[in-house]
């Protein structure tokens, strides 16, 4: 007999672990729904998915949060299902070969700056955001940031008083420590600034493509989250954003201006860059650096002869695993344009090349697809690993691609940075195939870099 929970989903195959559960893809018996189902041993030491999971009650309704559909208890386990999302921004950060350019980091940055505001809105701190916790969304959500994992999370305020919690120190480090904020490290309590202060160390590592903090050898885990500190307190803010627009050493700057119980002001955070984004000449068309390599690379694995016909398939123009893309270019959810609100399977992908090579006539660039989703899941949590993409959705035509090309000339313009350079500045012999990030949707590891979390009752 099948496993079944909640006596509603089927209970398919592995597809991520952690050293706090593991991660099933399930499917709704009825209604055919493809989910992500999160288990939890009930003998486990620290249990946190009951937290969790209150947690996403509590988030519900919110833009960029996942649906819980149910959770209970099934024989030794602890169950919570919930929406299928699409690959973490590690991931589509690996499948850019670590580096994004400045215009497909400052859409990711306000759609990430309204998460957190909203996570703070309902008076808890997320205390472990980094580039695995944000994932794209499906389908017509293709575009849209989600914030998942919520295990750390801690409530900063009353809800009803809104009366904050005490100014504290010599706390352990909460969190991870590649994206901690300075005072974390310092062993003061967080407070909203911190969430914000991690986000901005996302920011310059998708920018850079590494922080000055990566790869520091320690003996154990205590000395390496000192050797972590050490440099971070070090390196200056103009130091860390040096060779990238103000805006970002403007971020850091004001997180650090903040007092602890300080409510940010998010807004100025998001004009800022929403002005930097503007005054670059950047369209706000969700054409990511990720959906340029896809486009990028189904021209070059598509047969002629199929790449004729309007009615191509799923599977036609690319591999196995990553032939969802989405033709939707909507905005996220409630949001106008940005011009007018100034606001897995197996199977190597083929290396497109360096993208400086591919900018050789506008309408080679306005064919650029403006959504994506890859079947892809988040690799790089050391606790948890979340949804893969269900890969339905239909690969467009010539027809469509036609009509793309007459589209606004700017419109999926290979994205530059301040210094001029294009999107991916590697060569096709660097760019490490998809599946070398993902390494197999059955096979993922899960690392333990840099991670580090308090028990349980931290959270309260």
């Amino acid at each position: 007999m099948e496993p079944r929970v909640g006596n509603k989903f089927r209970l398919g195959r592995k597809i991520g672990s952690g050293s706090f559960g593991e991660i099933y893809l399930g499917t709704n018996i009825q209604t055919n729904e493809e989910v992500a189902i999160k288990l939890e041993n009930v003998k486990t030491k620290h249990p946190q998915l009951l937290y969790e999971s209150k947690l996403y009650r509590i988030l519900q309704g919110g833009t960029g949060v996942p649906n819980v559909k149910w959770f209970g208890v099934e024989g030794d386990y602890n169950v919570l299902v919930m929406d299928l999302l699409g690959p973490s921004l590690e991931d589509l950060f690996n499948f850019c070969s670590r580096k994004l350019s400045l215009k497909s980091v400052l859409m990711l940055a306000d759609q990430m700056i309204n998460r957190v505001e909203f996570f703070h809105s309902k008076s808890f701190l997320h205390r472990d955001l980094k580039p695995d916790n944000f994932l794209m969304g499906l389908g017509r959500r293709a575009n849209q940031v989600y914030i998942i994992d919520f295990g750390l999370a801690k409530k900063y305020r009353d809800s009803s008083t809104h009366q904050h919690i005490p100014y504290r120190e010599n706390k352990n480090l909460t969190g991870t420590a590649r994206y901690a904020s300075m005072n974390t490290h310092l062993g003061i309590e967080q407070s909203r600034r911190d969430d914000l202060e991690s986000l901005g160390y996302i920011l310059m590592y998708f920018l850079k493509g590494s922080l000055p903090w990566q790869g520091l050898k320690a003996g154990t885990k205590k000395q390496k989250y000192e050797r972590i500190s050490e440099k971070k307190v070090s390196t200056s803010i103009e130091s860390l954003c040096r060779g990238y627009p103000s805006e970002f050493a403007s971020y850091f700057h004001y997180c650090r201006s903040l007092r602890f119980d300080d409510k940010p002001d998010y807004a100025y955070l998001k004009r800022i860059f929403r002005d930097l984004f503007i005054r670059e000449g950047f369209q706000f068309d969700y054409v990511f650096d990720w959906t340029i390599l896809k486009y990028q690379q189904s021209q070059l694995t598509a047969p002629p002869s199929r790449a004729l016909n309007p009615a191509v398939g799923t599977s036609a123009a690319l591999p196995p695993g990553v032939s969802n893309m989405d033709r939707y270019t909507g905005e996220e959810e409630g949001r106008p344009h940005m011009e007018s609100s100034r606001r897995r399977a197996s199977g190597a992908l083929e290396n497109s090349g360096n993208l400086s090579n591919q900018q050789t006539s506008s309408n080679a660039r306005d064919s650029m697809m403006p959504s994506s989703s890859l079947f892809a899941q988040s690799a790089g949590s050391s606790r948890r690993v979340t949804a893969v993409s269900s890969s339905r959705d239909n690969f467009p035509g010539v027809e469509e691609l036609q009509r793309s090309r007459t589209g606004d000339v700017s419109r999926g313009v290979i994205p530059r940075n301040s210094a001029g350079e294009t999107a991916n500045r590697s060569s096709s012999s660097t760019r490490r195939p998809y599946e070398s990030a993902i390494k197999g949707i059955d096979n993922l590891r899960v690392s333990e870099e840099d991670h580090h979390h308090q028990d349980h009752q931290d959270h309260q």
